[in-house]
Formats: C-alpha cells, structure tokens, sequence
C-alpha cells in the first residue's frame, strides 16, 4: 500500500500534470491531484500525491519538502486522515437556531 503526500504552497500555475511530473523521479505515482475551488475552479494552491510505496513517499518528502518550484518553497509531508467536517452554513446545525441563521424566530 502506498502512502499519501499533502503538497502546499504550490503555485496556482500548477495542474495534475504538473505535479505528477514533479514527484515521478522518487517513484511510482499513483495518483496526483490539485484541489480546486468548487465554484471558480482555480487552485487552491495545495494538492495530494500517493507513491506506490513508503520508501518512495519517503525519497519525494526528502527531496522536494522546502524546495523552490515558481519561487514558491513546497511544504510536502505525509498527509492526515481528513477531519469530519461539522455542520453549518444555511440549513447546517447548531448556531443560533440553525435554518438559515435566523435566531429562531418566525419566518414569514
């Protein structure tokens, strides 16, 4: 099993491509992904990469964590379990009485 990379502070510039490319000479890539904003579409600036090994995650974290890629310095390290994400927002719970973030009063 393969372990997974968080790469950040990536340019905006960079795509999938880009990033596979960058991690391909530490080992076998299996996946690359730059997370995008959901309603524009441009980067977030940071991204995911799993290696088909730990020695390989392992030589890409030694090698590019810090390293200058469009004058940007990469933060790459082995990536956390995403956290659950808590309600809020319209209709989310809790907050002065949920809904769409009335206080709870009548709603004509």
């Amino acid at each position: 099993m393969g372990k997974k990379l968080y790469v950040g502070n990536l340019a905006y510039s960079v795509g999938k491509n880009d990033l596979q490319e960058m991690f391909n000479p530490y080992g076998t890539v299996s996946s690359a992904q730059v997370i995008t904003d959901r309603d524009s579409g441009n980067s977030k600036g940071f991204g995911f990469v799993e290696m088909s090994s730990d020695q390989e995650a392992q030589a890409a974290i030694d090698a590019l964590n810090g390293k200058s890629v469009d004058g940007r310095n990469l933060i790459v390290n082995e990536a956390r379990p995403q956290e659950p994400r808590s309600g809020g927002g319209y209709g989310g719970r809790g907050g002065n009485g949920g809904g769409f973030g009335g206080r709870g009063g009548k709603r004509y």
